[in-house]
């Protein structure tokens, strides 16, 4: 056989050693707030329904029972499903370090099997989950924040500044003619109705790129924490009223242009949870993809009844990637994807 892949690692040691003491940071600190550690399986007959992550397939012949015949199974996009299965059974506020698994992103940010974190707080509530991820992030990345403190601005107080743009007032005719006026990569068939996707694109070009910096200072990191996004992006996210429309209890965390944290104050309505299964679905054929399995082992554990909390995930990966001060994944991963 032929090996034309190196042997050699894609990180270098040192990264590799900074890499293992961020995760006993990371574990300390959820250590620190009472957090439990538990691991759940990465290969489930069960998988997160978005519309934008792809998991990866795998048939398996192992069969369960007579009843229960083999059946394709996926790597797990998060955690997300089984561990809120454990809080509905008790478990409390737990958190796990895990490796996630994403097709078709691969990439100087993306490798498709990575390293996540992934927390749920219960009896947290909106405000106290991102106070646990601004503590976790000012835990990761001190030596390379020139401010701890994290600076929060709202999804459309941040188009407004950095964009000029009213992401819940502006008509689709004036978001099409912003990003042709911008020369914003619009993908070739775009639906030129779908708003999400069009706001999407001034996001990742026009605002993002502007988060996570001290005043703007390109030499200067500060987390900044983007909330309130638009009710059509909740995913799994409580909606609540705001004065100019409804919005969705989500945020994530950016830190120099880079996206590193996505969180929820966490939906426990089954119902709502099912509404949304479907309509993801019906997205993600619209869009040329697979519709994924609506009938989630979650929605019972939901029915069983949810403790109110608030839930993140974190790409540990990238957390390294920036305090190793390299903007590649692959200096900080044992093996990338081309090595593995």
């Amino acid at each position: 056989m032929n090996h034309t892949v190196s042997w050699r690692p894609s990180a270098s040691v040192e990264a590799l050693k900074l890499r293992a003491d961020l995760l006993k940071r990371a574990r300390n600190y959820f250590d620190s707030l009472n957090y439990t550690e538990v691991q759940t399986p990465v290969i489930s007959r069960d998988t997160t329904i978005d519309r934008w992550l792809e998991p990866i397939t795998i048939k398996t012949d192992v069969e369960i029972s007579d009843a229960r015949p083999a059946e394709p199974v996926f790597l797990q996009t998060s955690p997300e499903f089984a561990m809120k299965r454990l809080l509905a059974a008790g478990m409390g506020s737990i958190y796990q370090i895990c490796p996630a698994f994403r097709d078709g992103e691969y990439g100087q940010r993306h490798n498709p099997e990575f390293t996540i974190i992934e927390w749920y707080g219960v009896n947290d509530d909106f405000d106290a989950g991102m106070s646990v991820l601004e503590g976790l992030c000012q835990t990761l990345l001190k030596e390379r924040l020139t401010v701890q403190t994290a600076q929060r601005i709202s999804y459309r107080d941040a188009f407004i500044r950095y964009a000029s743009l009213d992401p819940f007032a502006a008509s689709m005719e004036q978001i099409r003619n912003y990003c042709q006026t911008e020369n914003l990569g619009v993908p070739d068939g775009f639906d030129p109705n779908d708003r999400d996707s069009w706001l999407d694109v001034i996001l990742s070009e026009k605002v993002q790129v502007k988060l996570g910096f001290n005043n703007d200072a390109p030499d200067q990191w500060r987390p900044t924490v983007l909330y309130h996004y638009p009710a059509t992006q909740s995913a799994l996210a409580k909606v609540v009223d705001a004065p100019y429309g409804a919005v969705a209890e989500r945020f994530e965390l950016f830190v120099g242009g880079v996206e590193l944290a996505n969180g929820y104050h966490e939906l426990a309505d089954a119902d709502e949870l099912a509404r949304r299964h479907e309509l993801t679905n019906r997205q993600r054929v619209a869009d040329g993809h697979a519709p994924l399995p609506p009938n989630s082992i979650l929605l019972d554990a939901l029915k069983s009844g949810f403790p109110p909390c608030a839930g993140c995930a974190l790409g540990f990966d990238r957390a390294v990637m920036l305090a190793f001060g390299t903007s590649d994944l692959r200096d900080v991963l044992a093996f990338d994807w081309g090595r593995a």
